[in-house]
């Protein structure tokens, strides 16, 4: 029997039973997910690390330690990824005379090469650019994966990362929520191109 027959209304209004069971939180902003949250879902993984933000440079100013944590993370057999943008990329261009910060979108994506520099000599990470055919799919949603947990943030009009809204997921079926957003990022991953520059050869 299906899960709207064996529940009555008044059950299934409080408890979550249909696709919107993989959503375990949403945010108006990124930033309203504490750095502690982010950071328990980075010490509970163990297989799969998994950055697909444009800039991702923002983990490097509000977690820890992020470096020890990814290099210990690594040498335990976690697989740990990054999915960048382009620098000199014309989407990354387009982006800053959309946004009109001073911290730049380029710039951030320097501060995460900077940083995965250092870990140029550690088996398991990885880093890679989007191709310029899916710069604009990429600019416009971040994918953050925790092995079966992932946050997922849209991109909205001229808001920079921690102004646009977010959501928590938590695989729990086949082809749901959680399944298309990181088929997403994976579909990102294979079409990239490695990063190339101090340090980094992957």
């Amino acid at each position: 029997m299906s899960e709207a027959m064996l529940w009555p209304n008044i059950v299934r209004t409080t408890l979550k039973t249909g696709p919107d069971r993989e959503i375990v939180a949403v945010y108006p902003y990124r930033s309203a997910c504490t750095s502690a949250a982010w950071g328990q879902l980075i010490s509970d993984s163990r297989d799969d690390l998994f950055f697909a933000g444009f800039t991702n440079y923002f983990l490097w100013l509000e977690q820890p330690n992020f470096l020890s944590t990814l290099r210990a993370k690594a040498k335990a057999g976690c697989r740990v990824r990054f999915l960048l943008g382009d620098p000199n990329g014309e989407t990354t261009a387009q982006r800053e005379r959309v946004e009109d910060v001073a911290l730049t979108v380029s710039t951030r994506i320097r501060i995460t090469q900077e940083n995965l520099a250092k870990l140029h000599d550690v088996e398991g990470v990885e880093a890679r650019y989007s191709a310029d055919d899916d710069a604009t799919n990429h600019v416009g949603l971040s994918v953050f994966r925790f092995d079966s947990q992932a946050l997922v943030t849209p991109h909205l009009a001229r808001f920079v990362g921690h102004d646009s809204p977010m959501m928590h997921l938590r695989r729990q079926q086949d082809g749901g929520m959680f399944d298309r957003f990181a088929a997403h990022a994976e579909e990102l991953w294979e079409r990239g191109s490695s990063v190339l520059g101090p340090g980094i050869s992957r």
